[in-house]
């Protein structure tokens, strides 16, 4: 086993996990203001799915996407930038955490339930008309699967035959609602093959499982040309954002979960199979450390958009 690729993931898994909980300290001093959803525990999917893509296939994902875009690549500075309200942020500090864009990693977020599944399908068929070799990857959780739109766009993309892979982040709660209390059948994976779309399931707390489910997922559609519906079951360890009292599940069950925390998962593997040392471990944690550091001086540096630009890309200069 080849040291640096597992480093690798166990770092894109620890940026996000630091910067996250650097972002929840920052909303309590009240740097960070409006919506704000924490991806925490849930790390082990966004890493693990991003390793199959390539650099010019697109990504859209949830407003749950700081994992994403860190995944992704996008700079920290500029996401931290973002959530602080600075024009420095990567939407120049208008978006705020839910609306994350980078227009050279072909990545951007959707705070609109399940309003992206359709503006993948309409990536992949223009990469499909246009007789690129790229696919559109779309990251929703099972609440988006209860929407109209989800079945929309299944249906198109099976019609149409286009290169989409749709990402499931089965989290078991849509805000507060259970997955029992809003799929008659919950058993997610049902629902590809009912459109004909090929389909998987991955343990959403194991990033190894998520990456070699995607790396057969992403070599299917772009050999086929074809949709794939790939299912991650996982769980967020937070509130579903910091306004969420999270009274409709019992700290017990959380704690469970806990125990089957991607993170310590990875590396404790690692360590046992003598793959990595602890020194490798504190080492990336005085990586990320840092480059949190970075975001957050940064963040603190950047400057607001003057007022008089109230109305830019608002009003047409006319």
């Amino acid at each position: 086993m080849e040291k640096s690729p597992y480093l690798h993931l166990l770092y894109q898994m620890l940026l996000i996990r630091r910067f996250e909980e650097k972002c929840a300290e920052m909303y309590a001093k009240t740097n960070i203001r409006g919506f704000l959803h924490l991806y925490i525990g849930e790390e082990a999917v966004a890493v693990g799915v991003t390793q199959a893509l390539a650099g010019d296939d697109y990504v859209l994902a949830t407003y749950r996407e700081h994992g994403h875009a860190l995944a992704r690549g996008m700079d920290a500075g500029a996401i931290m930038a973002e959530m602080y309200g600075k024009q420095e942020g990567c939407s120049r500090g208008r978006g705020g955490s839910m609306h994350l864009f980078d227009g050279k990693k072909l990545y951007g977020g959707n705070a609109i339930v399940a309003g992206h599944l359709s503006m993948a399908v309409g990536m992949a068929l223009a990469a499909k008309k246009q007789k690129q070799n790229r696919i559109a990857c779309c990251f929703f959780g099972e609440g988006a699967a209860a929407e109209g739109e989800f079945h929309e766009a299944m249906n198109l993309a099976a019609l149409w035959q286009v290169p989409v892979l749709f990402v499931c982040e089965n989290n078991y709660y849509a805000m507060g609602t259970a997955l029992r209390f809003s799929h008659a059948v919950q058993e997610l994976e049902k629902k590809g093959p009912a459109y004909g779309i090929e389909t998987a399931v991955a343990d959403g707390m194991d990033v190894l499982a998520v990456e070699r489910a995607a790396r057969e997922a992403v070599e299917k559609v772009r050999a086929r040309g074809k949709p794939y519906f790939l299912v991650c079951n996982t769980y967020r360890f937070r509130a579903h954002s910091m306004f969420d009292a999270e009274l409709y599940r019992n700290k017990s069950e959380v704690e469970e979960w806990k125990k089957r925390d991607p993170i310590p998962r990875l590396s404790d593997f690692l360590l046992i199979k003598k793959v990595i040392t602890e020194q490798d471990v504190q080492d990336l944690e005085n990586r990320v450390a840092a480059e949190v550091q970075k975001a957050v001086d940064f963040a603190e540096g950047g400057t607001w958009e003057p007022v008089e630009q109230l109305t830019k890309f608002v009003y047409s200069s006319d």
